[in-house]
């Protein structure tokens, strides 16, 4: 049978009716590719009363994903991490739960002896079969094309000719390489890490005429060990980037 809420949880704060304390039940999260969903609230001290009182983890997890990036890098699942200040649980998730919710896309937080509180789980809100299902997939690939489209800006009002798609490749590689040898893309060798296409056939007459150059970009990320690949314009308007295939 599953655990009981920690003791002196007060009664039902979230306005639903529905007799669940705080943090413990009842809303459905909804499938998304760039949202994550966090279970139980946390109990910690109130700095300005002193008392022991229930919060949402949201806080507490954007620390560790601060904390993480730091140490590790964006790559690095922000999870199997100690959740500082938190003394207690809502509610004591069991290991039969935890391999229920896991698959959904709930990021447990769970209590282990002689560990304390951890983050136990890294999962989007991504449908199961999604290579976005992994919070550090997701976070990375957004990581690599923010960078990719403020390092390009250069090439907008440039020549669009062979010239230009051998620099574009170029630099993109050059920041690939850098990416794979951090650790973050799986792979022996560069060019089994990423690809970077930039020629005339990513970059057609009528593309050109649009005044756009197109780049397609390819990385192989840890978790799923395949290519995720998403399409890179740049043009005097600005930048638009696009998940085409996996």
């Amino acid at each position: 049978s599953a655990d009981k809420p920690a003791e002196g949880t007060p009664g039902d704060g979230d306005g639903d009716g529905d007799g669940e304390p705080p943090g413990t039940g009842g809303d459905r999260p909804r499938q998304s590719d760039y949202a994550t969903f966090y279970f139980p609230w946390i109990r910690v001290r109130d700095p300005l009363s002193g008392d022991l009182v229930l919060t949402p983890p949201s806080g507490h997890v954007a620390g560790i994903w601060a904390r993480t990036d730091a140490l590790r890098g964006v790559h690095k699942a922000p999870a199997n991490e100690p959740v500082r200040g938190a003394v207690d649980l809502a509610y004591r998730v069991t290991r039969p739960e935890h391999d229920v919710l896991n698959p959904k896309g709930v990021n447990v937080i769970r209590f282990f002896a002689g560990e304390g509180i951890r983050l136990w789980g890294a999962r989007t809100l991504a449908a199961e079969a999604s290579e976005w299902r992994y919070l550090n997939v997701r976070r990375l690939s957004i990581s690599i094309e923010q960078a990719i489209a403020n390092g390009t800006r250069w090439m907008v009002f440039e020549p669009n000719d062979f010239t230009l798609w051998r620099s574009i490749r170029r630099d993109i590689g050059a920041f690939l390489t850098r990416v794979w040898r951090d650790g973050a893309l799986l792979g022996r060798t560069p060019e089994e890490a990423f690809f970077v296409k930039c020629d005339e056939e990513t970059n057609p007459a009528d593309v050109r005429d649009a005044g756009m150059v197109v780049a397609h970009i390819g990385i192989a990320v840890v978790k799923p060990a395949e290519f995720v690949v998403f399409k890179l314009s740049q043009w005097a308007g600005g930048t638009e980037t696009e998940t085409i295939g996996g």
